[in-house]
């Protein structure tokens, strides 16, 4: 008695305490999945590496290697979105009386003065929430970066320790504790490959789309084409659309029902074509899995739910076919007579 006693009480103290440090660690869980990945990435290059040198050694040289793939490909992104917006040149007289065409349709139809004092104050205000949601965007990615550098360090120091101690702690048989680790790791591989190469393809995609249409800077929008893609449901729209927006603005009807029509059917569709043949051939993922665990997984674990969202649910679903085969078959088959 007193030993169930203690026994549970130790599982609820466990409950709480990770519950808490779970609420503690929300800011940074996008670093914590994050160096997770990493290391399922590169673990098996790794424990190789560390046959030809030292442990340690092998370790730094991967840990560093990764910052610097990190931090050149963004330094790079950096400059050329800097180098792209610093030669952006917008016909402003077109842009400006199809503007105020607008504004003067909108205030004899529905008398609302957008240049009012109370609209151009609103206006303001949410340029500088705008302003600050990006800087604290910034900073998060940059504190998230560092998390997950450090913690791939340690994990792949300690990878086969580590590794053995959570199989130890994973309540299945042994085949079945090999099945859930190999599952694991196929789907974190799949989304963290697939993605950055569906947001290559749908950058040249998208590119084509920008110069026929004749876009402006159509290279810069490419590169956030590419970048958009990664978002769910919203996607590439986010770049396609504001150009449709800006072609009908300035009175260009054409190249608007062109790049509506491009936008829609080709990038769009593609993107989801793309997406879903990635994960059916990298994974063999359903491509149900993947919608309703992206759906799930952005709630819990913010940009990374693109990765763990579909893993969870085909987690789930393997925990309930290991259910059915470990004590639903195995019943039937007792209770079916011979």
């Amino acid at each position: 008695m007193k030993e169930r006693y203690w026994k549970y009480s130790l599982i609820v103290f466990i409950l709480g305490l990770g519950y808490l440090l779970f609420r503690q660690a929300q800011p940074f869980m996008n670093g914590i999945l994050g160096g997770f990945t990493l290391y399922l990435l590169l673990r098996n290059f790794t424990f190789w590496l560390q046959t030809k040198m030292k442990p340690a050694l092998a370790v730094w040289l991967v840990t560093i290697g990764v910052t610097l793939f990190i931090l050149i490909p963004l330094s790079l992104f950096s400059w050329a979105l800097v180098s792209q917006v610093s030669k952006m040149h917008f016909d402003t007289e077109a842009i400006i009386r199809p503007a105020w065409h607008v504004i003067d349709f909108i205030k004899d139809r529905t008398g609302f003065d957008i240049l009012s004092e109370k609209s151009l104050s609103f206006f303001v205000s949410q340029a500088s929430s705008i302003g600050q949601s990006v800087m604290t965007g910034v900073s998060d990615l940059l504190v998230n970066l560092c998390v997950a550098i450090m913690l791939l360090f340690f994990m792949l120091y300690e990878g086969k320790p580590m590794e053995h101690y959570i199989s130890t702690l994973l309540p299945f048989k042994a085949e079945n504790k090999i099945e859930v680790l190999k599952k694991v790791q196929l789907m974190v591989r799949s989304n963290a490959i697939g993605i950055p190469l569906l947001a290559i393809i749908q950058g040249f995609i998208s590119l084509g789309g920008y110069l026929i249409c004749d876009a402006p800077n159509p290279f810069l929008s490419a590169m956030l084409t590419a970048f958009a893609s990664v978002i769910p449901l919203v996607g590439t729209a986010l770049v396609w659309v504001p150009i449709t927006i800006y072609f009908l603005i300035v009175g260009s009807w054409v190249n608007a029902l062109m790049m509506l029509g491009y936008g829609a059917i080709i990038v769009s569709q593609c993107d989801n074509l793309i997406r879903f043949l990635l994960q059916k051939k990298m994974a063999d993922v359903h491509p149900l899995i993947t919608i309703f665990g992206v759906v799930a997984g952005l709630p819990l674990f913010g940009f990374m739910g693109v990765i763990f969202g579909p893993l969870l649910v085909s987690l789930f679903l393997l925990f309930v076919d290991m259910f059915r085969k470990e004590f639903l078959l195995e019943d039937n088959q007792s209770a079916t007579p011979d």
